[in-house]
């Protein structure tokens, strides 16, 4: 048995050569995974007219892409790589793929437990309004953070701008349709969300000598408040999806199987792209953090051909199925699917359906739009499960 198994732990390398495809492939996955990410962020950030329609279903599709993400392109391998009859010692003992996961969630867990009471604590100290950093994001959660059952705080418009309801005030009515809500209600979250001055005791407002222009400073001061932890949740989701995206680039460098693993990666990357995409693109951020999403686009865009070009740089010495190879990538896959987890399932599912008012007020049309959109996203990158 251990003669058997030991060639194919042994250090040998199953490149057979193709080396003009497979430095093409760094330019085919970088331009293909690049645009999946960035026409999501850039979309929401020009003037291009794209239906709200289109955009929640390039939204809804990217949840469910990491979902499956998570389950079946980490989880999975990760399964394979730790029980792998290369390994020795401790890793034959235990079911490490799931422990490190549970791990990883837990992690992400206590992370973000931590970022919302320092956020917390630094508010009291200055005297602002109480409040945790997914709170601060909206009310209608449509990002990839928020609880949706807490009014936005005074002073900002995120809440109804993750929902496509633009706020105004005058005009209110103009995008009402676009969250299913009337006029009086978008009005009345108006008087929340722009306060012009403060109640006198008829209950009408009283101007600030300040105007717009203390609004603005006052939403850019809160949203800078809760911005270390918004990035920390960029970084969170985005470093679930970088290691899986640099082990898979090293296996096509130096993989046996290159046309097919390569056709069914440039589908995977992409869809990817979209999917991590479309939630960092209603992240609401300060101006001064607006770069935030594009950057970490770029990041992501870059990471698969990175792998491709360290992996073409050892191609004759690295054996993705050494015992080495599989600790180090089993581990990285586990790390990623609990990250992804929390992700797909606390971020985006119960935030985006559960905790959301505006899907609980949505129309059984809409909720069904959005169910679609999730499960076509899930079901596509799950069958591409079947080939990588």
């Amino acid at each position: 048995m251990d003669e058997e198994a030991t060639p194919a732990c042994g250090s040998g390398s199953p490149y057979d050569g193709n080396l003009g495809l497979r430095v093409g492939a760094i330019f085919l996955i970088l331009v293909t995974s690049g645009c999946g990410t960035l026409f999501p962020v850039l979309a929401r950030r020009t003037r291009l007219r794209i239906s709200e329609y289109v955009y929640n279903s390039f939204k809804y599709f990217g949840s469910g892409v990491i979902i499956a993400t998570a389950f079946i392109h980490l989880l999975a391998p990760a399964f394979d790589a730790l029980g792998s009859d290369c390994l020795t010692g401790a890793w034959t003992e235990y079911d490490w793929a799931p422990a490190i996961a549970m791990a990883s969630v837990f992690g992400i867990f206590l992370l973000e437990l931590i970022a919302t009471r320092m956020g917390r604590s630094f508010l009291q100290k200055r005297g602002l309004k109480e409040h945790d950093p997914h709170r601060a994001r909206g009310n209608e959660v449509v990002g990839h953070t928020g609880h949706g059952t807490h009014a936005p705080p005074s002073g900002t418009t995120t809440g109804l701008a993750s929902a496509g309801v633009a706020p105004a005030v005058a005009g209110a009515g103009a995008d009402a349709g676009a969250a299913g809500e009337s006029i009086e209600t978008v009005k009345s979250r108006d008087a929340v969300v722009q306060p012009q001055g403060d109640l006198e005791a008829g209950g009408e407002l009283k101007p600030h000598a300040h105007g717009h222009a203390h609004d603005g400073e006052d939403e850019d001061e809160e949203l800078q408040e809760s911005a270390v932890a918004q990035i920390i949740g960029v970084a969170i989701l985005e470093t679930g999806v970088l290691f899986h995206s640099f082990v898979i680039g090293l296996t096509l460098a130096v993989s046996d199987n290159l046309g097919p693993l390569l056709a069914v990666l440039t589908f995977h990357q992409t869809f990817e792209g979209i999917g991590l995409g479309s939630r960092l693109s209603v992240l609401p951020l300060p101006r001064k953090y607006n770069y935030v999403p594009i950057v970490a686009a770029l990041v992501y865009a870059c990471t698969t051909p990175l792998g491709i070009a360290v992996g073409l740089g050892i191609r004759t010495t690295y054996n993705p199925e050494s015992a080495v190879a599989n600790i180090v990538a089993g581990t990285l896959d586990a790390t990623s699917a609990g990250i992804l987890l929390w992700a797909g399932l606390v971020e985006c599912l119960a935030h985006d359906f559960v905790f959301s008012t505006a899907m609980a007020e949505a129309s059984n049309g809409e909720v069904s739009f959005a169910v679609f959109f999730l499960l076509l996203g899930a079901g596509l990158m799950a069958l591409l499960g079947r080939w990588a």
